[in-house]
Formats: structure tokens, C-alpha cells, sequence
């Protein structure tokens, strides 16, 4: 991102609504932070902003009201909801509102950082496509990777992964078959702490798809080149 991504931060806690204000600012981002629901409409109404940051347990308009809203007069506009409740409940009528990802208090600062990115990044428009077909899915050892939705499955069923996993899982998987550099994987995912933290969140994704992650067969280390997903099958849209 060459310009500042601009973030609407949305929390009646004060001392939340600086400390957020000030981190972002320490990591390039522009940011307006508001109180509260009506605050966020009326500036809405008169500045455009590249996501939003919106606590859920707000005075009157909660964040689940204003994430519906939002997703109704800005559908592009993403979304990440802030909640002290952690419950898989709370978590699921925030994704249905429309948000784009969820984060429960207390949180670390960088991940609040690492998923604005990531969900920036997803809603960023995309390149043409039209010389080089990207797949769809790729599949291996009973995973199935959606790339159109970032998800990962195993025999039908859901598997959880983090905001940076499923970033350099997709990185991985567009590139199937061939070497990805660890500089290249830093830049495109948008991950902090460089090419040793690309290196840990290969250690952890390794845990979740291979048999023995000492011995990959899929998610594999080229020395001297980075690391390369050699799925047994990929799949492309029908033209």
C-alpha cells in the first residue's frame, strides 16, 4: 500500500480509543476514532475510509447494529469487530452482520495490526488475471483450500486457521508447484517480524496439514528459495 490506509476506529472506551489511535498511527495507518454509533454515521456521511474498527458493546447503537448498516449502504467497506465476550455465539452474529473478521478483548496490538491488513488486503482489487489463471482450490491429503473464499476443509469439514496462516496459505496455494520466496512471502501476506516469522507460520500450518511435519509431503522447503505447496490436485474456474 503506497498511500495510508485510512481506519474509522468506533469504541466508547476513551482509553481504548487513544491507545488504538496511537498504535495505528505508529504502524502508517491514518485513523479518526468516534465514541459511539451516531458519530461514526455523520462522519461516514462526509468521508470515505478504507476499513472499519467497531466495538460491539457500544450505548446505544451497538457494533452489531452499525455493522449491518454499514454493510448496507458500504458493502465493500471492511469490517473488524472488537468484543469483550468471547463466545463462539457473539463471534457468529458478528460474521453475519457482514463483518470481515472479529478480534475478543484483551488483544495484542500487532494482531489487531496483522488482521487490518490482511482483510485490506482481501478487499484490495484485484489484478488482471486475463494472461495467467489463478486456481480455484487446491486439494491434498484429504484438504480441500478454497481460494475464492480463503478456506480450508478437511473431508467436508472446517478447519480453523489465523488471519496470517490462511494469508500464506493462499500465497502458497496461488502459486502452486512453484517456489515462493520468504522476502516475497513477508510483502504479500503482510506479515510483521520479517522472514523468521514466515518461517513460524509454516511451522504452525505444517502441524495442521501434514501427517508428520517433520517430513512434508505438501508444504515443502526449497533450500536457498523459500517454501512451495505441491498439492496432489488443482482446480481452475470453467471458462
Amino acid at each position: 500500500m503506497n498511500e495510508k490506509s485510512h481506519i474509522l476506529v468506533v469504541d466508547d472506551d476513551r482509553r481504548l480509543r487513544d491507545l488504538l489511535k496511537r498504535y495505528l498511527a505508529q504502524n502508517d495507518f491514518m485513523v479518526t476514532a468516534v465514541a459511539d454509533a451516531n458519530e461514526a454515521l455523520a462522519i461516514l456521511s462526509n468521508m470515505a475510509f478504507d476499513a472499519a474498527v467497531l466495538d460491539v458493546m457500544m450505548p446505544g447503537m451497538d457494533g452489531f447494529a452499525l455493522a449491518k448498516t454499514l454493510r448496507r449502504d458500504r458493502s465493500q467497506l471492511p469490517i473488524l469487530m472488537l468484543t469483550a465476550k468471547d463466545t463462539g455465539g457473539d463471534r457468529i452474529e458478528g460474521l453475519e452482520t457482514g463483518a470481515d473478521d472479529y478480534l475478543t478483548k484483551p488483544f495484542e496490538p500487532r494482531e489487531l495490526v496483522l488482521r487490518l491488513r490482511a482483510i485490506l488486503r482481501r478487499a484490495a482489487p484485484q489484478p488482471d488475471r486475463s494472461e495467467r489463471q489463478l486456481p480455484q482450490a487446491v486439494v491434498f491429503g484429504g484438504f480441500r483450500f478454497d481460494l475464492t473464499r480463503d478456506e480450508l476443509r478437511r473431508d467436508g469439514t472446517p478447519v480453523y486457521l489465523t488471519t496470517a496462516e490462511t494469508a500464506l496459505l493462499h500465497q502458497l496455494a496461488a502459486n502452486a508447484h512453484s517456489p515462493c520466496r520468504r522476502e516475497d512471502l513477508v510483502r504479500a501476506c503482510m506479515i510483521e517480524g520479517g522472514e523468521r516469522a514466515v518461517d513460524v507460520q509454516v511451522t504452525r500450518l505444517r502441524r495442521k496439514l501434514e501427517i508428520d511435519p517433520s517430513f512434508p509431503l505438501y508444504l515443502q522447503t526449497l533450500r536457498g528459495r523459500g517454501y512451495i505447496l505441491r498439492p496432489e490436485e488443482v482446480e481452475h474456474a470453467a471458462v
